[in-house]
């Protein structure tokens, strides 16, 4: 396959993904909880399918990088929605969590669109494994009547240390990056920076 060819199948996954949200959120407010229910998790296998796809091809670009990070927003908020619609009970008893998770969700957002001009999209480890628990859970959600709470406290947990980290990022870091590993190289390279 060639680079061009890899880098519109990557970029045309991810595409479905930014233009599948609003149609999961419009099939959970119309109460079509069973078909959004399968298409939740294939919007959630098509986000691991672009990366592992834009990596073996080496198509990793910018635009690629943002409309990603774009995309897996919006289709966590189409799960988040879905969950809002079904369990308002459980949004209630939880909504101190979620209250402060979208806080700071706003302010990562807010901040990165007025150092950088743009959303984030550093795609760090942590990131990456919030996205996989996230994704899971939401996905459980759905499947599984009476999901333990234990499974939302370690969804929340991960979110917030991610959310934490890309607002460090974003103060630490005076240019958009994409694919920034984690906070411990970031300062490991300003380090060594100054040390020269």
């Amino acid at each position: 396959m060639s680079h061009r060819n890899s880098y519109y199948i990557v970029n045309g996954i991810t595409l479905y993904r930014l233009i599948a949200a609003p149609l999961l959120i419009l099939l959970i407010v119309k109460g079509e909880q069973e078909l959004f229910k399968w298409l939740l998790p294939f919007s959630f296998f098509t986000d691991m399918l672009d990366g592992y796809l834009a990596r073996k091809y080496q198509t990793i670009s910018k635009f690629g990088a943002l409309i990603d990070s774009i995309a897996d927003d919006l289709t966590v908020a189409a799960g988040v929605i879905g969950v809002f619609v079904v369990a308002p009970d459980f949004v209630r008893q939880q909504q101190a969590w979620i209250i402060v998770m979208f806080i700071m969700y706003l302010s990562e957002t807010f901040y990165s669109l007025y150092k950088y001009k743009k959303m984030s999209g550093f795609h760090t480890y942590i990131a990456k494994a919030g996205a996989l628990i996230q994704g899971t859970y939401l996905i459980l959600f759905f499947w599984i009547q009476n999901m333990p709470l234990l499974f939302f406290y370690i969804a929340a947990g991960i979110t917030i240390m991610d959310l934490l980290e890309e607002i460090l990022l974003v103060y630490l870091l005076d240019s958009w990056h994409t694919n920034v590993k984690g906070i411990y190289w970031v300062l490991k390279a300003k380090n060594r920076n100054r040390a020269k």
